[in-house]
């Protein structure tokens, strides 16, 4: 069975992501599970931080998490054409001490998804995590994309996504990607 960890790059409870990340959870192949996973509560980046206490306990175990996962999934909001702050700083902390970085995410399959209420959904977003993934050495998915546009009205108000074609779309992506998942064995 293959595990993967789902993020949403978003702190509010009732955001589009964690509603598509939820989504996305219940509808993971046959085989394959997706964990989700909180960056809410990890702190600014601050190296002196870093030098005195050393990385955060929450911050250090979901490292652990995600080290022994076979499949990371990034649900990306899209602030202001790009990366939300506090995503990126999640994952800033995660690749602290620089050393630690293959055991993390030396070859981790990734994926990326996203929802918004804008037009084009998360794709500058997502664009603008490539070099990210590169400079940790793992490897995403390219071999379908998901971007959900219009999404404040795809969703009900218990976070369900109603629109059947959408749905389809979402389990065709994540079936690819737990095909590319188990198909790439983790480099460290």
């Amino acid at each position: 069975m293959a595990r993967v960890i789902g993020i949403s790059g978003s702190l509010r409870t009732r955001s589009l992501n964690a509603a598509l990340l939820r989504v996305a959870a219940g509808l993971a192949p046959a085989g394959t599970t997706i964990e989700i996973e909180s960056i809410k509560g990890i702190p600014l980046y601050d190296g002196d931080v870093e030098s005195s206490t050393g990385i955060p306990a929450m911050v250090a175990s979901l490292k652990d998490r995600i080290a022994v996962t076979e499949g990371l999934l990034l649900v990306t909001p899209e602030y202001n054409n790009s990366i939300p702050g506090v995503f990126k700083n999640a994952i800033d902390w995660l690749s602290r001490p620089a050393d630690d970085i293959p055991r993390v995410f030396g070859g981790l399959p990734v994926g990326i998804i996203g929802a918004s209420p804008g037009r084009f959904g998360t794709l500058l977003s997502q664009t603008a995590w490539l070099p990210v993934l590169r400079a940790l050495g793992a490897q995403p998915w390219f071999g379908q994309s998901f971007y959900l546009g219009g999404a404040g009205r795809l969703f009900d108000a218990s976070g369900a996504l109603t629109d059947e074609d959408s749905r389809k779309r979402l389990q065709g992506y994540l079936a690819g990607f737990a095909e590319f998942v188990g198909a790439t064995p983790r480099r460290r």
